[in-house]
């Protein structure tokens, strides 16, 4: 094993690994020489009657963001209302004492918590919801822009929100046509005991500084502040801009925060630059950026009937649900909103979330922080896929941060005596996490030992999509650490009735059922083997390590791997051929080796009893379950070749979501639901279903690519996927037409040679980084 560096030296790594501060002073935006053309594809916009009520935020209320600060906004003619958040701005910090039983303590406090940065208001007496007509807004998902009109004494009223990530801020626009004009108050408020102010700044118990500040001007009439508030008077257009943020910056070796940058004037700042702009330059410059990501991918998976378009998204949507007529436009709109999702929260800051980046209060349950053993790998399962690789990076730069303080706190506190998931080898090298973790380098809830394999994964799979190398080198350390920490771990172990030794994972829990303390569970086995693997091709792609390369794979060697049970017929979830745990979970833990992993394969190269058993097994956690859970589902069976079961899955997913049941909500936010009567966001199946959806339209893994694997027949007759990343480094455009692919575009972004397939019809391409060719005649 490779020596440990000293606590300092650990923490010292930050320097050479960490990302910029997310919240700091940046160069004027590049403007554009013309106003891009508007798009006008309503393929592309949602859209409601009805405005959200104040208590129902996170069901009713439409998310916008700029990658660091976003907010939900309420479209009220009378009250716009928005809650805005700032990704770090999180209570908490390293929490690094143990409980009793060797876990870690999870609270909002000690573990700490995602929370509001900030309320704004702006209040238009005379505009109320009932003294309003030909109320409408919308979502447009391609330009990054809320919209909103009505009519009111025969004068009609618009108005724009959108948070920019160039200018950095929020900026809401009301105009009018017909002489109308705006009067009203401006109110800016934080949420953790600050009195109303055009500017605050203040810091949390845990040290971090925050700050927010506004700013607004008109035509047309008066903008004054007004003692906490902003009044204006008479205004025929009216502009507001926010901005705000924290003093986090991920760097372990500062404890994650810059003494030197005070929140409140940096965002005074930011307002100030904005507002020298009219707000169309603000707009046109967003529009610009948001589109260059949004139109990357572009997906039709049919023509929906002209009374569906009539409908608005909600009725839609119930429609959907309730008449069991495919809707392949609103499908297609879902996948969509979903990439708006990635672009509006994953940019130069923290990575999606439990709750990605919008609240409605300071009490999220599971603090909205940083699940490993599903949630956070779902939520970047999509990005590649759909043409958002730079969205990924921000969950990269997370884990590189994160290493130094994971890192010091594996070393010093894993192998705890009280922690019954501590390495009964006496050993103990590199790094883990626990099942939670914050942006303060620390954990929560429970130690989760595989959790760093599967990190390494999802930050490994995001290099078979680039074919990056600046991005292998610098996932290597976490890569290499998580192999010192299995090292040291795995046991040699006989087999029953044989005499052959394997290696197996130590006392562990299957996510999240059955025994606490089982060996060798097949969740660990697949996903070690599969960072073992990643591991060596790293090395060998980047001349290191060869000596400890070939440690790794001759361990790889020796792992054990799942049988079939003979009890029920099932892959194995733990050494045992009996269940030991929930029929139905939520999780497919033990099915990580067919997805995200892909040692299970349909396709001849997988032992047949291999895949029966995981067929099995899919079969009997059965198709309803919590949305994140019919995600990873309908994932699984687009793996095993079944559109119609993969497509059942997708559209429980758009079930309308009922008093806090499971589906989805007026604004499309997923509800999960907690207990009876009262359900929650979870970003995770917003993200996990369009990864779904891609995935039966385009299998890949380096040197292979499969054309419409998992085809459902409500997509069949004709339909389009253009932009698609696949793994092996290349991008797809696809048409298919009566169930089959008509064209294949094939566009080498790094990969040199790759299989294509369809039903059974392969072809072999080798391109040029760059070059492209277009494959026809696979219908025939």
């Amino acid at each position: 094993m490779t020596p440990a560096p000293s606590r300092r030296g650990v923490l010292a790594m930050t320097a050479a690994l960490a990302a910029l501060p997310t919240f700091k002073a940046t160069a004027a935006p590049q403007r554009p020489v013309a106003a891009p053309a508007p798009d006008t594809d309503a393929r592309h916009r949602l859209w409601w009657q009805a405005p959200a009520d104040e208590h129902s935020m996170i069901e009713q209320g439409l998310p916008v963001g700029n990658g660091r600060l976003g907010a939900l906004v309420s479209n009220d003619p009378g009250r716009e209302l928005l809650l805005v958040t700032d990704a770090t701005m999180w209570t908490g910090g390293l929490n690094d004492t143990l409980d009793a039983d060797g876990q870690f303590p999870y609270g909002r406090q000690d573990f700490g918590s995602f929370t509001l940065l900030a309320r704004l208001a702006v209040d238009i007496p005379d505009h109320d919801l009932s003294a309003v007509s030909g109320y409408r807004r919308t979502l447009d998902l391609a330009r990054g822009v809320n919209e909103t009109s009505y009519v009111r004494s025969g004068v009609t009223y618009r108005r724009q929100i959108f948070a920019s990530h160039p200018d950095d801020v929020i900026v809401l626009h009301f105009t009018q046509s017909g002489g109308g004009r705006y009067t009203g108050t401006i109110t800016l408020e934080g949420t953790h005991g600050e009195e109303p102010a055009v500017s605050f700044g203040a810091t949390l118990p845990n040290g971090l500084r925050y700050g927010a500040a506004i700013t607004a001007y008109g035509s047309g009439g008066t903008v004054t502040v007004a003692g906490p508030h902003i009044g204006f008077t008479g205004c025929r257009e009216l502009t507001v801009v926010l901005s705000g943020g924290t003093n986090y910056t991920p760097d372990a070796a500062a404890r994650f925060r810059d003494p030197s940058l005070d929140p409140r004037k940096l965002a005074r700042t930011k307002v100030r630059a904005a507002a020298r702009h009219s707000a169309s330059t603000l707009l046109a410059t967003h529009t610009a950026d948001h589109h260059a990501l949004f139109g990357r991918l572009d997906v039709s998976l049919g023509t929906s009937s002209a009374e569906q378009r009539s409908l608005d998204t909600w009725e839609r949507l119930r429609a959907r649900a309730r008449d069991g007529v495919p809707d392949p436009e609103l499908e297609a709109q879902y996948l969509q909103f979903g990439r708006y999702l990635t672009i509006a929260a994953s940019r130069g800051s923290l990575p999606l979330g439990l709750q990605g980046l919008w609240l409605d209060g300071n009490d999220p349950d599971w603090m909205g922080d940083y699940h490993t053993d599903i949630n956070i790998q779902m939520n970047y399962w999509a990005t590649d896929r759909a043409g958002l690789s730079p969205c990924f990076d921000a969950f990269t730069d997370y884990c590189v941060a994160q290493l130094p303080s994971w890192t010091d706190l594996t070393r010093r506190l894993f192998d705890d005596p009280r922690n019954r998931y501590r390495n009964s080898t006496g050993k103990n090298a590199g790094w883990t996490v626990a099942i939670s973790t914050n942006p303060f380098g620390g954990g929560g809830w429970w130690w989760h030992p595989a959790g760093n394999a599967w990190l390494c994964n999802s930050l490994y799979e995001h290099y078979e999509f680039t074919a990056s190398r600046a991005h292998l080198e610098k996932i290597y350390p976490l890569l290499k650490g998580a192999c010192e920490f299995w090292e040291a771990r795995l046991l040699t172990m006989t087999l029953p009735g044989t005499s052959r030794e394997v290696l197996v994972a130590d006392s562990d829990w299957s996510p999240e059922h059955g025994p606490l303390d089982a060996k060798g569970i097949t969740y660990a086995q697949e996903l070690v083997w599969a960072l073992f693997g990643n591991y060596c091709t790293a090395a060998a792609e980047l001349k290191k390590d060869t000596a400890f390369a070939a440690t790794v794979a001759g361990l790889r060697k020796r792992l054990y791997l799942p049988q079939v049970s003979p009890t029920t017929g099932w892959l194995e979830e733990w050494m045992s051929p009996d269940n030991l745990g929930e029929t139905t979970h939520r999780h497919l833990s033990p099915l990580v080796g067919l997805f995200p992993g892909d040692r299970i394969r349909p396709d001849g190269s997988t032992p047949a009893e291999i895949v029966q058993g995981a067929t099995a097994l899919l079969t009997a956690r059965g198709t309803e379950s919590f949305g994140w859970a019919n995600a990873w589902r309908a994932l699984c069976w687009a793996r095993l070749k079944h559109a119609g079961n993969a497509y059942r899955l997708v559209v429980n997913n758009l079930r309308p979501s009922s008093d806090g049941s499971n589906g989805t909500a007026f604004n499309l936010f997923d509800i999960y639901q907690v207990e009876q009567g009262r359900g929650i966001f979870q970003i995770d199946a917003n993200l996990g279903t369009p990864a779904a959806m891609i995935e039966m339209l385009l299998y890949s893994r380096p040197g292979h690519l499969e054309l419409l694997p998992a085809l459902p027949d409500a997509w069949a007759a004709s339909g389009s996927l253009s932009g698609a990343n696949a793994r092996g480094g290349f991008v797809v455009d696809l048409r298919w037409r009566d169930g089959k692919p008509t064209e294949a575009r094939i566009r080498s972004t790094g990969g040199r040679t790759t299989t294509v397939a369809h039903a059974g019809s392969t072809r072999t391409v080798t391109l040029e980084p760059g070059a492209t060719v277009t494959l026809k005649g696979f219908g025939r």
